[in-house]
C-alpha cells in the first residue's frame, strides 16, 4: 500500500455515523513499522447506539418479514458486493497484518464470498418449521426454528475477514442482526465489508461495526441487548467471555486456541509428509489457532526427520507479504514478535536444539526466522504453550499408543494431522484422538462441516449446518388432538 488509509466515522444503523470518542488508533506496518492509516475508537455510547440500532433491525419487516427465499437472495448480494471488493480487502489485510498476500487472496477476498454463498443456500433449503408426532399421548406438536437475536461478533487479527464471515454469513442466514468487533490491528478491511453491505442493500442496522481494544470488546459482550456472543481469539479471552456470558445465561461459541500434533506414522511417504507440513504446520508464519505445530515422529527415523523439516522450513522465503513468493511474512506486531522469541529463549534455555531460526532477522520488520527444535519433550514449555509463531517442535514416540497418548497428553484440542499411506489405519488414529477436527494426510477446512474444539479450545461449532443451528433457537407449539 503506497497511501495512508484514514477512516473517520462508524457503520451504525446502515449509515456512517461520527463516533461519540475524539480518541484515533493507529494502524502499523508490520513490515515497515510505520503507521500505514488510522480509524476512530468507539466509545461506550456507540455500543449502545450499535446494539440498539441492531435491535431495531431485528423486528423491522425490512429483515424479519423476509422469507427465507428472500433473506438468501439479500446474502447474494452481499457475496457479490464483496466478490467486487475482494482483490481491495485481500491487500488491505495483508497491509496490517503481513499475511502473504498469496494465502489472503483466497482467505481474506474469495472465502468470505464462498461462505456467505454457501450460508445463502442453507437458509433457503432450511425449513423453518416441521410438524412432529407428540409423545407420549396422541397429537402434533411444531418446532420452530427463529433467530436468537442480537449477535455481537468479536474477530481476531490473524484472519480477520474470513473469521468474521464464520459469524456474519450463519447469524444473516438465521436472520440475526450483527455488532461486529474486528481486532484494533486489523480494523480498516472492516470498512470494505461495510461498504459491500451498503452496496448490497442489506436492511439498515443488520450490520454495524464498533471499534476498540479489549475494555469495548467486554462492554459489548455484557451488553444488556445483546443475545448471543460469537468470539474467536485466545483461550484467556474465551475465559473471561464464558464467565460473562454464563453469569448471564447468554449463548457463546467460543474458537480458541490450540497446540495441535501431527502424528506421522512409520509407513508415511517422508517426502510427501514435509511437504504436507508447511501449510498443515505453518500457514499465516504460524499465526493459525489449528496448527500441528507438535511433529511426532517414530524414534527410529528421528534424524531423517528432523533433517528433512529443517530443510523444508529453511528452504520457504520470507519477505514481503506482498510478493507473492513469499511464505512467512512479519508477525503482526512488535508484541507478538517479541512473545515468540521469548518463547524461543525459554525453550532454548530447557535444553530444546534448535536446528534451523530461533531469532529475528536484522533489518526492519516484526520478523521471526521460521525456527525448529528437535529433541523436545512432550512436557516442555513450547510443547505445552500456543506459541502462534513459526515455530515447530519435533518429539519422538515408540509407537502408536505412545504417540496418541502424546497427541492427546494437551490442554488444547483444536486440529490435528496424521501422517500415514494407509488412510483407513490413519481414520483408525483420527478416531482416537480428542479433537474437534482432524486431518488424513491433509488438512483443509469445509465450509459444509463444524469447525471448534474441545478442552481449552473452546465451546461450540462454526461452519456447517451446526454453525446455522448456533443461531437460531427451537420453540414447540403444542397442538391439541382434533
Amino acid at each position: 500500500m503506497t497511501s495512508r488509509i484514514e477512516r473517520d466515522a462508524l457503520f451504525i444503523g446502515g449509515q456512517w455515523r461520527a463516533p461519540d470518542s475524539a480518541a484515533r488508533i493507529p494502524v502499523v506496518s508490520p513490515l515497515t513499522e510505520q503507521e500505514i492509516g488510522s480509524f476512530p475508537a468507539s466509545a461506550a455510547t456507540d455500543v449502545d447506539t450499535a446494539v440498539a440500532a441492531a435491535r431495531t433491525a431485528l423486528r423491522r419487516p425490512e429483515w424479519a418479514g423476509l422469507s427465507p427465499i428472500d433473506r438468501a437472495n439479500a446474502i447474494r448480494r452481499f457475496a457479490d458486493e464483496l466478490d467486487k471488493r475482494a482483490e481491495q480487502r485481500a491487500t488491505t489485510v495483508t497491509a496490517q497484518n503481513g499475511m502473504p498476500i498469496g494465502l489472503a487472496r483466497f482467505a481474506e477476498g474469495a472465502a468470505p464470498v464462498q461462505l456467505l454463498r454457501y450460508y445463502a443456500d442453507l437458509a433457503e433449503s432450511t425449513p423453518i418449521e416441521e410438524q412432529r408426532a407428540s409423545q407420549p399421548m396422541p397429537g402434533t406438536t411444531i418446532v420452530r426454528r427463529e433467530p436468537v437475536g442480537v449477535v455481537a461478533a468479536i474477530a481476531p487479527w490473524n484472519f480477520p475477514a474470513v473469521l468474521s464471515m464464520f459469524k456474519i454469513a450463519p447469524a444473516l442466514a438465521a436472520g440475526c442482526t450483527i455488532v461486529l468487533k474486528p481486532s484494533p490491528e486489523t480494523t480498516l478491511d472492516s470498512y470494505v465489508l461495510a461498504e459491500a453491505a451498503i452496496a448490497a442493500r442489506l436492511p439498515d442496522g443488520v450490520i454495524n461495526i464498533v471499534t476498540g481494544g479489549p475494555d469495548i470488546g467486554q462492554y459489548l459482550v455484557a451488553h444488556p441487548g445483546v443475545d448471543k456472543v460469537a468470539f474467536t481469539g485466545s483461550t484467556a479471552a474465551g475465559r473471561h467471555i464464558g464467565r460473562v456470558c454464563g453469569e448471564l445465561l447468554r449463548p457463546a461459541t467460543l474458537e480458541l486456541g490450540g497446540k495441535s500434533a501431527a502424528l506421522i506414522l512409520d509407513d508415511a511417504d517422508i517426502e510427501q509428509t514435509v511437504t504436507g507440513l508447511a501449510t498443515a504446520s505453518l500457514l499465516n508464519s504460524g499465526q493459525t489457532c489449528y496448527m500441528s505445530t507438535r511433529i511426532l515422529v517414530p524414534r527410529n527415523q528421528k534424524s531423517v526427520y528432523t533433517d528433512a523439516i529443517t530443510s523444508m522450513v529453511a528452504g520457504l522465503q520470507v519477505g514481503d507479504p506482498m510478493d507473492e513468493a513469499t511464505f512467512f511474512g512479519p508477525l503482526v506486531s512488535a508484541r507478538q514478535r517479541d512473545r515468540v522469541l521469548s518463547l524461543i529463549d525459554q525453550a532454548r534455555s530447557e535444553g530444546g536444539t534448535i536446528t534451523t531460526g530461533g531469532h529475528a532477522p536484522e533489518g526492519v520488520g516484526y520478523f521471526v526466522q521460521p525456527t525448529v527444535f528437535a529433541d523436545v519433550d512432550n512436557t516442555s514449555t513450547i510443547a505445552r504453550q500456543e506459541v502462534f509463531g513459526p515455530v515447530l517442535s519435533i518429539i519422538a514416540y515408540d509407537e502408536l499408543d505412545h504417540a496418541v497418548a502424546l497427541t492427546n497428553d494437551s490442554d488444547y484440542g483444536l486440529g490435528g494431522t496424521v501422517w500415514t499411506s494407509d488412510q483407513d489405519r490413519g481414520i483408525d488414529v483420527a478416531r482416537r484422538v480428542e479433537t474437534g477436527s482432524f486431518g488424513v494426510n491433509t488438512y483443509n477446512l469445509d465450509w459444509g462441516s463444524p469447525f471448534g474444539g474441545v478442552k481449552a479450545s473452546g465451546l461450540g461449532r462454526e461452519l456447517g449446518p451446526e454453525g446455522l443451528a448456533s443461531y437460531q433457537q427451537l420453540k414447540s407449539i403444542f397442538l391439541a388432538s382434533p
